[in-house]
């Protein structure tokens, strides 16, 4: 599983622009592997496509990668 780090400028970023962003996907695969419960915030799974990532968060796609966020500030 590939480890990751992103960086993000603002407050928060929701859970498949993270996905996209990070090049973990493209666009509509991250509706696809959320909505499967293939993708966990911290540990627990999350089905909420919109969900708020923050500085501190950790993401993990089954399988595929962690992403672990961070701001820049």
């Amino acid at each position: 599983m590939e480890k990751l780090a992103v960086q993000i400028e603002t407050e928060y970023i929701t859970l498949t622009n993270l996905l996209k962003y990070a090049g973990v996907v493209m666009s509509g695969q991250a509706h696809e592997l959320i909505e499967a419960g293939f993708v966990s915030l911290n540990g627990k799974t999350v089905l909420e496509k919109r969900k708020k990532i923050r500085a501190g968060d950790e993401v993990t796609v089954k399988g595929m990668a962690s992403i672990t966020v961070s701001n820049e500030n």
